[in-house]
């Protein structure tokens, strides 16, 4: 009796094997897609002295890329992905009225807390006081290489950072012949 449940267990493992490919492809071809081996999008690099005087506060300017959306008081915060951040008055709910933006190159994310906001810029966090009646802004405090560098959106990291620069957005590249 063993030695026929063994001849059976032989049988079956050499006939699953048989289906196995060794050397290659076997002369099948694979429906797998190519490996992407580097981005389909090019970093856009700011000199760091450049990035950390580059939060300013500005006339409102239409929404393009929107991204998170951030309400507090009667103020509506959505930020321009990697650009900044569009404020509006929400005091009518159904009418927003566009007031300032504001420009911080790299920027993904905001915070607010006692009137300080705290915004994620490229790889710095951050610290603004907005006084946003008088239109007056400042950047209070700025921790540098809070956050790594910024992913591209197909999920790459930027190759041969210029030194003293900054990655603050991804563009797509331009297929040039």
């Amino acid at each position: 009796m063993k030695i026929k449940t063994t001849l059976i267990l032989l049988t079956f493992a050499l006939t699953a094997l048989q289906s196995c490919c060794w050397h290659g492809d076997c002369g099948e071809t694979d429906d797998l897609p190519p490996i992407v081996v580097e981005s389909q999008y090019e970093p856009v690099f700011m000199e760091r002295s450049d990035f950390e005087r580059s939060v300013i506060l500005s006339p409102a300017k239409p929404v393009v890329n929107a991204g998170k959306i951030y309400v507090i008081e009667q103020y509506l915060f959505i930020n321009e992905k990697n650009e900044g951040f569009h404020v509006f008055n929400n005091e009518n709910p159904s009418n927003p009225t566009p007031i300032h933006f504001i420009e911080s190159p790299g920027a993904t994310d905001l915070a607010i807390r006692e009137d300080i906001f705290f915004i994620n810029q490229a790889t710095d966090l951050i610290a603004v006081q907005v006084v946003l009646g008088s239109g007056g802004i400042t950047v209070t405090k700025r921790i540098k290489d809070t956050f790594p560098e910024m992913l591209s959106p197909d999920g790459f990291y930027p190759n041969n950072i210029p030194p003293n620069n900054v990655v603050v957005n991804w563009i797509p590249k331009t297929n040039t012949p």
